[in-house]
């Protein structure tokens, strides 16, 4: 099941890598093909070079961070009745 914020599956993703990286498109060209901004076909691209069609894998969204998180004490406090 691809991730529900992705635009291709990972079958796409691995097309327009390899149309990028293979056949040598400018990444304007294959972003308008798989209706996908630049930037998106840049990291895809750059992903494959780097990772190989192990990078086309579906990622978390979850960030890794979230510096402005509220502390666990306000967030669930305890009662005592």
């Amino acid at each position: 099941m691809p991730h529900r914020n992705a635009p291709l599956s990972e079958t796409g993703r691995l097309r327009l890598a390899r149309c990028v990286v293979h056949d040598g498109w400018p990444l304007r060209r294959a972003a308008e093909r798989f209706q996908v901004s630049v930037c998106t076909a840049k990291r895809w691209a750059d992903r494959y070079r780097e990772l190989g069609v192990a990078g086309m894998a579906d990622r978390s969204s979850r960030p890794r961070t979230s510096p402005h998180r509220t502390p666990t004490r306000v967030a669930s406090p305890t009662c005592s009745t």
